[in-house]
């Protein structure tokens, strides 16, 4: 059984004076934290007041770069030529950088949201846009991807550092991707199943999906999302079962 991993989630998602989530109490659960970089949401003080509260709970940060989408909440893909995905990118990471700097705190990684994030996965040319605008903007960035899928192997083969994510409360397709939202079987929504779900992966290596047989997947990191009314219990649940199974939580940089 896997003895170590990170747990993640998705915060600093509000934008103005309307909150997204309970970022404070997510901070104190999670190891480390994908920080909204003003495209699919967030803004300059809710970024900075998200970093300094990972910094005082001790929470590596990443960057967590959409589509410039706040209406549909970066979950819908708008049709951008590759170039333009890179500088989009490049200009989200950048901004939480200079956030980063203001704390200061480091910014470790850059992990993709919503459709950005799907289509990366699925779509080659669009994986490696973001790691050559990634390699120029910083090359000892990391990349978190979703396991198993192009952005993995674009990053390995750029030379970038890459780690893998599994998801607490996504369902999965016997393609490594996940199930698109408003499916059957896209999201879980109860907490003990899941925790069941990772515990079982954690001492398998095998990953339930809805369309077939269980796929092996690597994992250095489990994303719990941040924007649901239930997302501070499932957290809790799921870091209290994985302590229980003598599974030490610990950020994948350190």
């Amino acid at each position: 059984m896997v003895k170590r991993i990170d747990l993640n989630s998705d915060l600093g998602e509000g934008f103005g004076p309307w909150p997204m989530g309970d970022d404070a109490t997510m901070l104190g659960l999670v190891t480390s934290a994908n920080i909204a970089c003003g495209g699919h949401a967030s803004d300059p003080e809710t970024m900075f007041r998200t970093l300094t509260l990972a910094r005082e709970n001790g929470v590596r940060v990443g960057a967590h770069p959409g589509y410039n989408d706040r209406e549909g909440f970066g979950r819908r893909v708008i049709p951008m030529s590759q170039e333009s995905i890179g500088r989009m990118v490049a200009a989200q990471v950048g901004a939480l950088q200079a956030l980063a700097a203001m704390v200061p705190v480091e910014l470790d990684y850059v992990k993709p949201h919503g459709a950005l994030a799907n289509l990366a996965a699925a779509d080659e040319s669009v994986s490696e846009a973001i790691v050559s605008a990634l390699k120029k903007v910083d090359p000892d960035l990391a990349i978190l991807a979703i396991s198993g899928t192009c952005l993995e192997g674009a990053a390995r083969r750029g030379g970038m550092r890459v780690y893998s994510e599994i998801f607490a409360d996504r369902g999965y397709l016997s393609s490594g991707q996940l199930v698109p939202r408003g499916q059957n079987g896209a999201m879980i929504h109860d907490a003990g199943a899941a925790a069941d779900r990772l515990i079982g992966f954690l001492e398998s290596g095998r990953m339930p999906v809805i369309d077939g047989d269980p796929i092996a997947l690597e994992a250095h990191s489990i994303c719990v999302h941040g924007d649901g009314p239930a997302a501070v219990a499932m957290a809790r649940e799921i870091r209290e079962r994985l302590v229980a199974a003598g599974v030490t939580l610990r950020a994948f940089v350190d």
